[in-house]
C-alpha cells in the first residue's frame, strides 16, 4: 500500500526518535564535528532509521542529512531535509529538550513539515497549508500565542550577521526586558512551540536556506499564521539571513524593530 508524503514524514520522524529514546541515559561518545560541534551514536543511528524509511518508500529521492550530507539519485525537484536530534548537547548532558525534525521540500516549497519531541510523545506536521500536532494519535490544531511573553533566543554560533546583530544583545535591551520573557532551550524545538503558542516569538541569526535545522520549523510557523521573516523583514531565506518567528503582528513588529535598532546603533 502506498503512504502519503505527510504520513511518510510523520513515519520517518517517529522512527528517528524511537532511536533517540532508546539511547537516552547510556555513555555518549562524541564524534567530533566542525569547530566544537559533535554528534553521538544517537544522531548516527536516528538519521539511518528515517533514511531506511524513506528510502523504503521514495527510493528516487534526494536527501540531505546533518550527518549523511546530500544521497540519492533523483533530480533536485524533491529533497528530504532531515536533523535526527535537534540538540545534540542537550541530549548528551541528558537533557530532553531535543527534536527529530523532518521536512519535503518539492517543487520548490516545503510541502511536508514534521518535528517530533522525542520524550513528550509529540509530533508537531504541516501540509498543504495546515498545522497539528498529534498526541496518541489524536490531531490538534497549532494556535499560535502571545500570551505568554516567553522568547526563544538562540545563543549558539555562528553569527554571519555579526556586529550589526548579536541575538545575545536583546538580553540587555531595556524595550525587551519589559515587553518579553527571554528563553535559551537550544534546540528547533523551540520553533515548533511558537506555532503551538508556547512561545511568543524565536529569533536565531543564521544562514537557513535548506537547513535541516530549521526548515521544519519554520513551515509549522508559515502553516499555523505565525509571522515569519529574516532578520531584514524579508520572507525566509531572501535577505541576509536568520529568522523571527512571532505569533502574532504585533510581537513581530516589536522584535524586527529591537534588530534594525542594534543595527543602526553598530
Amino acid at each position: 500500500m502506498s503512504i502519503n508524503d505527510r504520513d511518510l514524514g510523520i513515519a520517518a520522524a517517529g522512527a528517528g526518535a524511537a532511536v533517540v529514546r532508546a539511547h537516552y541515559g547510556a555513555p555518549l561518545a562524541r564524534l567530533g564535528k566542525d569547530g566544537d560541534d559533535f554528534a553521538t551514536v544517537a544522531d548516527i543511528e536516528a538519521e539511518k532509521a528515517i533514511l531506511e524509511t524513506l528510502r523504503a518508500a521514495r527510493p528516487d529521492d534526494l536527501v540531505l542529512g546533518e550527518e549523511t550530507g546530500r544521497t540519492g539519485e533523483g533530480g533536485g525537484d524533491r529533497m528530504w531535509l532531515v536533523d535526527p536530534l535537534c540538540g545534540t548537547l542537550n541530549y548528551a548532558v541528558r537533557n530532553m529538550l531535543a527534536s527529530v525534525n523532518v521536512a519535503l521540500r518539492a517543487g520548490g516549497r516545503i510541502s511536508v513539515a514534521v518535528c517530533a519531541d522525542p520524550f513528550n510523545d509529540e509530533v508537531f506536521w504541516a501540509g498543504d497549508g495546515t498545522a497539528y500536532v498529534r498526541r496518541d494519535g489524536v490531531d490538534q490544531p497549532l494556535t499560535p500565542s502571545a500570551e505568554s511573553r516567553l522568547v526563544d533566543l538562540n545563543l549558539d554560533p555562528p553569527f554571519p550577521n555579526r556586529p550589526g546583530f548579536l541575538a545575545a544583545r536583546m538580553l540587555s535591551d531595556d524595550v525587551f526586558l519589559d515587553r518579553f520573557r527571554p528563553r535559551v532551550v537550544s534546540t528547533t524545538l523551540a520553533v515548533a512551540w511558537v506555532a503551538a503558542g508556547r512561545r511568543a516569538a524565536y529569533v536565531t541569526d543564521g544562514h537557513l536556506a535548506d537547513s535541516v535545522h530549521f526548515a521544519a520549523g519554520i513551515a509549522l510557523c508559515e502553516a499555523a499564521g505565525c509571522v515569519v521573516t529574516d532578520l531584514d523583514g524579508r520572507p525566509p531565506h531572501s535577505g541576509r539571513g536568520g529568522l523571527i518567528a512571532a505569533a502574532d503582528p504585533d510581537t513581530h513588529a516589536t522584535l524586527l524593530s529591537l534588530v534594525s535598532a542594534q543595527r543602526l546603533s553598530r
